[in-house]
């Protein structure tokens, strides 16, 4: 016969084990997100709870860093990437439940804070012509050895020959959302970031802003999937991305909708 003090070890153990057990059930799931995405995102989650009356949470980073993560055994149950490489090598080794789906094409966009003398159309004029302004000692983009964007900046400044003027000057975010902070905050002249964060009224407020041609890069081609950890809630959020009220969202934000798949 177990003694007194048995019972009551095992009780709590049993408590505990249950409590456990309730709070990781009720515990939303995590989807990791391209940083572009921000403000779209937030916006769309919080109108599929309001309508499902479930809960996700968001992680905003670098698309290479939360392909590491994934790779490595990372808690992410859906990932929007900013380039879709980065899903199709995800399932090639084995790490998803498909090859996903393009949700969206993104674009770039010159931005300068709103003090400068010259606003961001003048600006990527002089670019364009291969002329850039002596005022500008810092220019940002994200960091271009793991974050899409920062790649397609560079590709953008590359093919009007300003690479070479502006790469000593560079200042580079852990992601294109850092970058756009970068320039709203004044700690640099300017910079190229995702078009979707420059319409944000967060950083409207601070910047003028131009649109990058699409054809100084190669395209965004941004692919969402969901991963072998993936359960009911982030499956049912995953589809709710592809219903028009969240592709109105998209489109407000600036993200081509037409996709080409």
């Amino acid at each position: 016969m177990l003694k007194l003090s048995t019972w009551r070890t095992l009780i709590t153990a049993l408590s505990l084990l249950i409590s456990w057990s309730v709070s990781a059930a009720s515990s939303p799931p995590v989807i990791a997100a391209a940083s572009d995405l921000q403000f779209a995102l937030t916006e769309i989650a919080e109108d599929f709870t309001q309508e499902s009356g479930q809960r996700i949470k968001l992680a905003f980073g670098s698309s290479g860093v939360f392909y590491r993560q994934i790779m490595q055994g990372g808690p992410f149950e859906l990932y929007l990437s900013a380039d879709e490489a980065y899903v199709e090598r995800l399932a090639t080794n084995g790490m998803t439940q498909d090859a996903g789906t393009l949700y969206a094409l993104g674009r770039l966009a010159l931005v300068v804070p709103d003090t400068a003398a010259r606003n961001a159309d003048k600006q990527l004029g002089d670019m364009r012509e291969g002329n850039v302004d002596s005022s500008i000692q810092r220019f940002a983009i994200a960091n271009p050895e793991h974050a899409p964007y920062g790649q397609r900046a560079e590709e953008a400044l590359r093919h009007i020959r300003v690479w070479d003027v502006l790469k000593d000057r560079l200042v580079l975010g852990e992601n294109v959302s850092q970058a756009a902070q970068f320039v709203a905050s004044g700690n640099a002249q300017a910079g190229i970031v995702a078009y979707s964060l420059a319409l944000a009224p967060a950083l409207q407020k601070h910047t003028s802003m131009a649109l990058v041609p699409a054809a100084w890069h190669q395209p965004l081609r941004q692919r969402m999937v969901l991963t072998n950890k993936a359960g009911p809630v982030s499956e049912a959020f995953y589809h709710y991305m592809q219903t028009p009220a969240a592709r109105a969202v998209m489109k407000r934000y600036g993200f081509d909708l037409n996709s080409g798949e």
